[in-house]
């Protein structure tokens, strides 16, 4: 299963950071040709599902996740979510940290762990490349003020 890692430094405090990281809607608008169908009442908290939808017209494809921890930080702690995903496509699991930086703001890390249905090792770092791109992209996107 590929796995990828992110950390990005950010001036924003580790309560914004971790807002706009949880915003599961926002995440469909950070993420082109995704939308975000949120199937629990908020607030976000462990139990929560939803579903990004990614695709074009009858071309989609569900990626549903569930979150399986919820730590939001608070008193200089950091904050962990933890989302499992349960896709006929898409397997695996993501984490989000947050801890409080030094330097001021806050680091943020994403991390996942994949598995694209119908694609073998042999494909493990095309996956993780075309993963970390995404990814990174979406995080900066999240976190831009």
């Amino acid at each position: 299963m590929p796995a990828i890692r992110i950390i990005r430094h950010t001036l924003l405090d580790s309560e914004e950071a971790w807002r706009r990281l949880t915003d599961w809607e926002r995440h469909g608008a950070a993420v082109p040709l995704t939308r975000a169908i949120i199937e629990t009442p908020p607030p976000t908290h462990t139990g929560t599902r939803f579903t990004m939808r990614t695709g074009v017209g009858r071309i989609t494809f569900d990626d549903p996740m569930e979150v399986t921890l919820w730590q939001p930080p608070g008193d200089g702690s950091a904050g962990l979510v933890r989302l499992v995903k349960h896709g006929r496509v898409v397997r695996g699991r993501a984490e989000i940290e947050l801890r409080p930086s030094p330097r001021g703001g806050c680091e943020a890390e994403w991390r996942e762990e994949l598995r694209v249905r119908g694609l073998g090792r042999p494909f493990d770092p095309l996956v993780a490349a075309a993963a970390r791109l995404f990814f990174t992209r979406a995080l900066e996107a999240l976190l831009r003020p």
